[in-house]
């Protein structure tokens, strides 16, 4: 293997946090490479994300001995019913030049839990039950209650509403078939799986 990745993370909640760094986890393995990533903003939703990511690279830029550059910086917003040309637009603006080469923006559309949901057979495989997704809706917290419902009605208990199960779904899930369903997902493992080869 190849020498460690680092990797530094910039996401809005838990949901997030522990989808992506399955999935980052995942894609450093399939390629051979290992992985460290520091999550550096995980609560609070877009704002808040958007003001730790510049006050992050201040930090770094101003004193590189107390904060190293990674070699991956990775920002994740729900797309929210925005277009998802215009919700990464809006954080591409916020990175500074230093980090564009080495930044990843994506932004799951509408929501982060339809990645959860992206692979109804492989969910089926991990959960128990085979999630009724239907059409994209945009209606705040649809995906939310889609897959809390899925996991309730597999028999198990309603404790953090599936994301408990990210790892075993990442793990599970058929990447091409998930990014087939999931545009958002399709760009940002494109994007991810070309840039680590390149490292």
């Amino acid at each position: 293997m190849s020498s460690p990745l680092t990797v530094d993370l910039f996401v809005e909640d838990r949901a997030h946090e522990e989808f992506l760094k399955a999935m980052l986890r995942r894609i450093a393995t399939e390629q051979e490479r290992s992985l460290s990533v520091r999550v550096r903003s995980a609560r609070g939703g877009h704002p808040r994300v958007l003001e730790e990511l510049s006050l992050y690279q201040k930090s770094v830029l101003k004193a590189p001995e107390n904060l190293s550059m990674p070699d991956l910086l990775f920002i994740t917003i729900d797309a929210n019913c925005e277009s998802w040309n215009r919700a990464r637009r809006k954080i591409q603006e916020t990175i500074q030049s230093p980090f564009t080469a080495r930044s990843i923006v994506s932004c799951p559309d509408p929501h982060i839990e339809r990645w959860y949901l992206a692979d109804p057979d492989s969910f089926a495989q991990v959960v128990g039950v085979r999630p009724k997704v239907g059409q994209r809706k945009c209606e705040r917290d649809r995906y939310k209650a889609i897959l809390s419902k899925a996991i309730v009605d597999a028999g198990h208990p309603a404790t953090l509403g599936g994301i408990e199960f990210a790892q075993e779904l990442v793990a599970a899930m058929d990447l091409y078939r998930a990014g087939k369903s999931e545009g958002s997902l399709k760009h940002f493992l494109d994007e991810t799986i070309a840039r680590i080869k390149t490292l």
